[in-house]
């Protein structure tokens, strides 16, 4: 990830160890129920990397079904604080996954990728490293933002141009600019920019 991305989750971390896991309603009550229903209740002996852990909600998650978690974030803060929440259970690493990832090929049952992909510019060589590290019938379970939603939000006028989009997010008393894209479709297109209207 782009140093911009990895600066806003150093400044976001606080709040995301601290509310994003409890209080969030998108978190709370949207994205991690219906990824949680996608994942076995029992991982006893599984190898599961987080892939883009942030504070390591689904770290401590995994570990609570059994898995020998790995966990992986391009933030410094956001791996500070997930190793915060799950000590010397897991092994969370400082890793940017724009870059080859760290591990043996055919590593891992599982990886778990939660609202991180949209951060990324390309996934052609991320998907790759997946795939390689992941051991054969292994699974990937992702999830990012909802193309149409964003559409909607950031007033867009086309629905199948890949975008960079700029949003506001609240840091305590600061505010802090987060980029991130929408990406509807496998068509290669340019990236084009623009600025949320209204604050999030």
């Amino acid at each position: 990830m782009n140093r911009q991305v990895t600066e806003a989750f150093d400044a976001l971390a606080d709040r995301y160890e601290k509310e994003t896991d409890g209080i969030r309603p998108y978190n709370a009550f949207y994205e991690r129920p219906a990824m949680m229903r996608m994942i076995p209740d029992v991982l006893s002996g599984l190898h599961v990397l987080d892939a883009g852990c942030a504070a390591g909600w689904y770290s401590e998650q995994l570990l609570r079904k059994g898995a020998c978690v790995t966990a992986v974030d391009a933030s410094l803060r956001m791996v500070e604080a997930a190793k915060r929440r799950v000590g010397a259970r897991a092994d969370v690493r400082l890793h940017n996954l724009e870059d080859s990832l760290p591990f043996e090929t055919e590593q891992f049952d599982w990886i778990v990728c939660s609202l991180t992909l949209h951060y990324l510019p390309d996934w052609t060589s991320l998907l790759a490293e997946f795939a390689r590290v992941l051991k054969p019938n292994g699974r990937l379970l992702f999830s990012t933002h909802h193309p149409f939603m964003d559409y909607v939000q950031f007033d867009q006028t086309d629905y199948f141009a890949v975008t960079l989009l700029r949003d506001q997010w609240t840091a305590g008393d600061r505010k802090v600019e987060v980029h991130f894209y929408r990406r509807p479709s496998r068509k290669k297109q340019t990236p084009e920019r623009t600025e949320r209207k209204r604050g999030k």
